[in-house]
C-alpha cells in the first residue's frame, strides 16, 4: 500500500537549493503562439495522444508531458535508441536491467517495434507503465488525481539504481510542473504545462536519500559516483586532454546509466542543459570509459541532450562546461586549444559523431579562454601559394602549424621554410601517398587542411570541421571558398564541383568517400 509522508513544498527557494532546473514558459513559447492551458482543446496529434493516454490510464496529463519533456524534449529521434537503450518521446527502455518497453508492450498489447517508432503508442505505453506502478503502490482513484502523489512513481520510472539518483530524476519532472513549460514538437504542435504550486509526496525518497555530496575534484559540482564496474581505478597515462561528449539522453538518466554495472560506460562529469548543473561520477585520477583510445589520458565531459537537436545546447550549459574545462586545463597543465580539447568524434579509433555539427566550438573555446583551434595562426587565405625551401610568410606558418598538428615535426611556427619544415613536408607526403618532393602545392595543401576527423557534413552543418572542409576545397579547386564554418549553398556547390571533377558521387554531402579523396590530396 502506498503510504503518505509529509508533503514537501517546492517553492522557488527550495528548487534553487535542490539545484534543479527552471523552465520559463516565455523562453519555450514559439513566437506568436498564444499560451494554452492544459484543458484547452488539443491542436495536434501529440497533444491528442497525451490527452487520450492520460484519460485511458488515469495519469495526470501535465505529469505525463513533463516526464516526456525531461527525457527527450518530446523528440522521438526517428526511433533511434538513447545511450541507455530508451526509445521514443517517453524513453521506454530496453536494456539488460530495465525493460519498460517490454512492460509497456505487455500492458497495451502493442508490439515493441511499434512502441519504439509510433509516438502515440509510445506515450500510451508510458502512461500504462506509470499506471501499473500506481496500482503496485496502491494509489486510490482520488490519489491518482493528485499530481503530487505520483512522485515516487515518477522516480521509479526514471530507473535509477539508488535513491539519490531517483530523486534527482523526479525533482526534475516536478520542477517542470512548478515552473511551467511550453514545448513545440517536430510537427509544430505546441504543448503547454502551466506553472502551479507543487508539494510532492516523496515517500522513502524524502527519508532515505542523503543530500548529494560535493565533488572531490571540482568544488562547483555534485558527486554521484558511477558503479565501480564502469571505470578503472588509476590511470595508465597522465591527463593531457578533455573530451567533449553529448549524452544521447537526459542528465539524470545518464547519471543513472553510469550507476548501472551493465552499462560498461562512464564519464568524469555530466552537465545539465537547463541550468548548467554539473555532477561528477568518476574521480579525475581514475579512468572513465568514454572514448576508447582517449580513456587513459582524457577527462570526459558529457552534455545532456542529443546531437541532432540544438535546443539542448543552452548558453548556460556552454558557460558552465567551459568553466569546468578551463579549471581542468589549469589544474593539469592541458593547453587550451583544439588539439587538447576535442570532441568524441576526434579521438582516434572511435565511431561516434558527438558532439556533432550543432556544437558551437568557436563559442565554447572563447568561453574556455583558449584558442578556437588555430593556435593564433592564420589558416584561411583566398588562395594557397606553392611553398618550398626558402619561402617565408604567413602561409608558411600555416603549413608548419598544420604539420605539427598532425604529428610531423616542422619545428617552431616561425614562417620560415627551412630544412626541418622541408623534412616534415616530405614525411607527410609519403604518409599520404603524395609525391614526396618537399614542396607544398595544391595537393599537399588539400591533404593538410582535410586531415583530422571525418564527420558527415551537409547543408546546415557548422563548426571547425566545416572550416577545414572549406579550406581544403579552396586548395583543391583553386578558387576561394569562404571558410566561415557555415555549410551553406556556396559550400554545397563547391562540394558538388569537387565531387564531379574527382569522379565521385555528386550529392553535395561530405561522407567517407569525399573525405578520403580530400585527405589523399586528390
Amino acid at each position: 500500500m502506498f503510504r503518505r509522508s509529509p508533503r514537501t513544498h517546492l517553492g522557488r527557494a527550495a528548487l534553487s537549493g535542490l539545484g534543479v532546473l527552471a523552465v520559463l514558459v516565455a523562453a519555450a513559447q514559439p513566437a506568436g503562439a498564444a499560451p494554452r492551458s492544459a484543458g484547452s482543446p488539443a491542436q495536434g496529434p501529440v497533444s491528442r495522444a497525451f490527452s487520450s493516454a492520460a484519460a485511458e490510464y488515469g495519469v495526470p496529463r501535465d505529469l505525463l508531458i513533463a516526464t516526456g519533456y525531461g527525457e527527450t524534449h518530446l523528440d522521438d529521434h526517428a526511433g533511434r535508441p538513447s545511450q541507455a537503450g530508451g526509445y521514443g518521446v517517453m524513453h521506454l527502455v530496453s536494456n539488460p536491467d530495465r525493460h519498460t518497453l517490454e512492460l509497456a508492450s505487455r500492458l497495451t498489447g502493442v508490439a515493441p517495434r511499434t512502441l519504439r517508432t509510433d509516438t502515440a503508442a509510445n506515450i500510451r505505453g508510458a502512461a500504462a507503465v506509470l499506471r501499473a506502478y500506481a496500482d503496485d503502490a496502491g494509489l486510490s482513484r482520488a490519489e491518482r488525481r493528485d499530481t503530487d502523489a505520483w512522485y515516487p512513481l515518477v522516480a521509479r520510472y526514471g530507473g535509477a539504481v539508488d535513491v539519490s539518483g531517483a530523486r534527482l530524476y523526479a525533482d526534475t519532472v516536478y520542477t517542470y510542473l512548478a515552473e511551467g513549460l511550453a514545448a513545440r514538437t517536430q510537427d509544430g504542435d505546441t504543448l503547454t504545462v502551466p506553472a502551479r504550486p507543487v508539494a510532492p509526496d516523496r515517500g522513502r525518497y524524502e527519508t532515505d536519500a542523503a543530500p548529494a555530496a560535493q565533488s572531490p575534484d571540482y568544488p562547483s559540482a555534485l558527486w554521484v559516483p558511477a558503479d565501480s564496474a564502469n571505470y578503472a581505478v588509476g590511470r595508465a597515462a597522465s591527463i593531457s586532454k578533455v573530451v567533449i561528449h553529448v549524452t544521447q539522453g537526459s542528465y539524470a538518466g545518464t547519471i543513472s546509466w553510469f550507476q548501472n554495472p551493465a552499462s560498461q560506460v562512464s564519464a568524469h562529469y555530466v552537465v545539465r542543459s537547463s541550468d548548467g548543473r554539473i555532477t561528477q561520477t568518476v574521480r579525475d585520477k581514475d579512468t572513465a570509459w568514454h572514448a576508447r583510445s582517449g580513456n587513459a589520458s582524457g577527462i570526459g565531459i558529457e552534455h545532456e541532450g542529443y546531437i541532432d537537436d540544438p535546443s539542448w545546447f543552452t548558453d548556460t550549459m556552454y558557460r558552465s562546461s567551459a568553466a569546468l574545462t578551463a579549471f581542468l586545463c589549469d589544474r593539469y597543465g592541458i593547453p587550451k586549444d583544439r588539439a587538447h580539447i576535442v570532441g568524441h568524434s576526434e579521438v582516434p579509433g572511435n565511431d561516434h559523431t558527438d558532439p556533432g555539427p550543432n556544437w558551437n566550438w568557436t563559442y565554447y573555446m572563447q568561453l574556455v579562454g583558449g584558442s578556437t583551434g588555430d593556435g593564433g595562426v592564420q589558416l584561411t587565405f583566398p588562395a594557397y601559394d606553392t611553398l618550398r625551401s626558402g619561402s617565408s610568410g604567413p602561409q608558411v606558418s600555416a603549413a608548419q602549424w598544420l604539420l605539427n598538428q598532425q604529428g610531423f615535426d616542422a619545428g617552431t611556427v616561425d614562417g620560415s621554410f627551412g630544412s626541418k619544415t622541408a623534412a616534415a613536408v616530405t614525411a607527410f607526403q609519403r604518409a599520404r601517398g603524395l609525391g614526396a618532393d618537399g614542396v607544398v602545392g595544391a595537393r599537399t595543401w588539400t591533404a593538410l587542411h582535410a586531415a583530422g576527423s571525418t564527420p558527415a557534413l551537409r547543408q546546415g552543418s557548422t563548426g571547425p570541421a566545416v572550416q577545414r572542409l572549406q579550406r581544403a576545397l579552396t586548395a583543391a579547386l583553386g578558387r576561394t571558398v569562404s571558410a566561415d564554418g557555415e555549410f551553406g549553398p556556396a559550400t554545397d556547390q563547391a562540394v558538388r564541383d569537387y565531387q564531379s571533377s574527382r569522379a565521385l558521387d555528386v550529392d553535395g554531402q561530405v561522407g567517407p568517400a569525399t573525405w578520403s579523396a580530400l585527405q589523399a590530396g586528390r
